[in-house]
């Protein structure tokens, strides 16, 4: 960041801005929603997830901008940016981005559904018979539940809640002439897209406009028009001050249905009437309002998914089991015997995280040899085989502690209760620490074996939840190393005690170690020059001093591999300062996930060599991105992987996403992602290479 003469802020070209460059990763998911060699139900996941992001951008990252302009704060970020010139370039970004969205889902998937044989129509689309069909619905199903809100001078503004679809209506008396706005939630108690035919599909408030005479009897129902509004999804809390944090968490997600709204989404017909009321009643601006032509909240596409049309589909790829644990599954024998001979990697959804962690974990719970398990859990989801193994465990009289991040973001909700069950089970649960999150995903059962008690850990870079497991790329490992065992134990002492962090052995731990970790990593590679070579793999890098201790060891010579799914705030390519920097996206129909660090000459720094290595490099595993949030904020972990064939089967991971020819988006000087790879197909793609080749290795004596 630097100033001019005259004290003005001047924007550092040297990194990109961290909302800036989200929205050009959703524009990149956006582009997968008209990528020809995506089938077509496909193509419409992604205009949803495309959606669906650009929700939460604005419960959280605009909202936060707008709290800190209310506050005073003009402070930039470290690209040079104030949160007044951050809004104004998101507000400049977000209307094209709208834009292409429609062109995407309303000029181009509509017209090809309907081709082949899925048809999003409106009410005037409908035949006499389909009529027939959505009238019993409506009168069946959806009128029962639909509750008017008039505005008059008993009736004051009702509170619209975030998220929630609504239609804004204009009545008048034609007795009185009095004219009246009217509010209408959509339920989400019935499907958002109703099938009134086979393969024909409305959506809800578009019956419900269809029918609103229903509603205001001998009222005229002047205009109506579908909105949506997008509130601050903060949740603060004061957790020096909290007695009881659950409390604390539970009252707070209470006062978040009422924080200030941020955005407002219409349908392009809205009167300007109706715009204007809705914008001053929600205290808004029209420059916080954005038009659509597609239906408001495509996630309701998703629907569409459950249709028995595999044609339209992704050919489906069913995970395999781990050859070791196979082996063992057959011979009857534990997964605890396989890790007590070597470690077991995993690379889900590839391979089976039911059949691996799950399993474990499960097999812990049973198994009346274990004595203890301890667990984090930052994302459990909704129905867990997980928690109810934990609970089972704690039924049959095991030392059972886990610590629940009631703090994580939109999971707060379904943690509380996850954490509420856990204790009325008699888990003992904490909450975490004051001031941080635990985002490390470790698991830690102590069991003993007859010759002595061994701790069994797995520590992945996923959470530990059934339904994301599916569909999140995510690498774990299961191991009784005893250095990794003293460690975790260390870290669980550290989580649920009041003992300070020591030296951890094998793992390096966030916040304390892990961010000096990395930059030495970082700067002694640089040391190698063009002997030196880096490759991260990870969500996302928006830190300042990762970024410029990756500036360095490019000038210095080293070759820099990053494969970044997210944000990314440095700059690749651009000579003199990144050079030897190259920076790839790889997107597809599973979300990358997983946390790669590998550095060529590494292994002489983190905690001195690891016994027996037989070569300098060393990979790197875990729950950490490098962002402040994680290297300061969160308690993460990494583990070095150490197995010849498990550092083999990362190289090989890293070698299909980094391979030539490949469909991926790769940041260009000039700041521009830029699509790789054959325009007129989906392959040769790094995902379905990483599964062909997992399932060619999944023998008894594989891996």
């Amino acid at each position: 960041m630097s100033w001019s003469e005259n004290g003005q802020i001047v924007v550092d070209e040297r990194f990109l801005n961290r909302e800036l460059s989200w929205l050009a990763f959703n524009e990149r998911v956006l582009e997968l929603a008209t990528e020809p060699g995506i089938p077509l139900l496909e193509r419409a996941k992604f205009c949803a997830i495309t959606s669906t992001n650009l929700d939460e951008f604005f419960q959280v990252r605009v909202a936060a901008l707008k709290d800190q302009m209310i506050a005073g704060i003009d402070r930039p970020t470290w690209d040079g940016r104030t949160p007044a010139q951050q809004l104004a370039a998101i507000s400049q970004w977000v209307p094209g981005m709208i834009e292409r969205l429609d062109e995407a889902f309303v000029d181009r998937l509509v017209p090809e559904l309907r081709a082949a044989g899925v048809e999003i129509i409106s009410w005037e689309d409908t035949t006499l018979d389909e009529r027939a069909e959505l009238d019993r619905i409506y009168e069946s199903r959806m009128f029962p539940v639909l509750t008017p809100l008039a505005v008059d001078p008993g009736h004051p503004f009702p509170y619209i809640s975030d998220l929630a679809l609504s239609l804004a209506v204009n009545v008048a008396d034609p007795e009185t002439g009095d004219r009246r706005f009217a509010r209408l939630k959509v339920p989400d108690v019935f499907p958002r897209l109703i099938e009134c035919a086979p393969g024909r599909f409305v959506p809800a408030e578009e019956i419900i406009g269809a029918k609103l005479d229903r509603l205001f009897v001998g009222m005229v129902v002047e205009s109506w028009a579908a909105f949506r509004v997008s509130r601050n999804g903060d949740l603060t809390v004061e957790e020096e001050e909290a007695d009881d944090l659950l409390e604390a968490v539970e009252m707070e997600l209470r006062r978040r249905r009422f924080n200030r709204a941020v955005r407002l989404e219409v349908a392009f017909d809205i009167g300007e009437e109706l715009l204007d009321l809705l914008v001053r009643e929600l205290d808004l601006s029209h420059d916080d309002v954005s038009v659509h032509r597609s239906p408001l909240d495509l996630s309701c596409l998703l629907e569409l998914m459950s249709l028995d049309r595999p044609d339209l589909k992704d050919e489906a790829w069913s995970p395999v089991t781990a050859g070791r644990i196979a082996a063992a599954d057959e011979g009857d024998r534990p997964i605890f015997d396989v890790v007590r001979h070597r470690a077991v990697m995993l690379h889900h959804p590839y391979e089976s995280f039911s059949s691996s962690v799950e399993e474990f974990i499960g097999q812990a719970a049973d198994d009346p040899k274990v004595q203890s398990i301890k667990m984090t859990l930052y994302r459990a989801g909704g129905d867990s085989p997980i928690i109810r193994s934990l609970m089972k465990a704690a039924d049959r009289g095991k030392q059972v502690a886990v610590l629940v991040e009631i703090k994580a973001r939109f999971d707060e909700a379904t943690n509380v209760q996850w954490a509420k069950q856990l204790e009325r089970a008699g888990v003992h649960v904490v909450y975490g620490m004051v001031g941080l999150k635990t985002h490390s995903k470790v698991v830690l059962v102590v069991r003993d074996d007859g010759d002595q008690l061994r701790r069994y850990c797995h520590i992945g870079t996923g959470n530990y939840n059934s339904k994301t497991a599916r569909i999140y790329e995510d690498i774990g490992v299961i191991t009784c190393d005893p250095d990794i065992g003293a460690d975790c134990a260390q870290l669980f002492n550290h989580l649920t005690g009041y003992s300070r962090a020591h030296d951890y052995k094998t793992l390096l731990v966030a916040p304390r170690d892990l961010r000096r970790q990395l930059i030495d990593l970082i700067e002694h590679e640089a040391s190698f020059g063009t002997e030196g070579e880096i490759v991260m793999k990870c969500n996302s890098i928006a830190d300042e001093e990762v970024a410029e201790a990756l500036y360095a060891a490019s000038n210095a010579g080293v070759r820099i591999e990053l494969l970044v799914r997210g944000i990314c705030c440095l700059r690749a390519g651009v000579p003199g300062m990144s050079e030897n920097i190259r920076v790839r996206s790889i997107l597809g129909r599973y979300l990358e996930h997983s946390r790669i660090y590998r550095f060529k000459n590494g292994n002489v720094v983190v905690n001195g060599r690891l016994p027996g290595a037989v070569t300098n490099e060393i990979h790197l595993i875990g729950s950490a991105d490098l962002m402040p949030r994680n290297l300061n904020r969160r308690v993460e972990v990494l583990v070095p992987i150490e197995h010849e064939r498990h550092r083999a089967w990362l190289d090989q991971a890293i070698e299909f996403q980094l391979a030539d020819g490949i469909v991926c988006w790769e940041l260009q000087p000039d700041n521009r992602w830029e699509r790789m790879g054959p325009t007129d197909a989906f392959e040769p793609h790094a995902q379905e290479r990483m599964y062909r080749w997992t399932v060619e290795q999944q023998t008894p004596v594989a891996h």
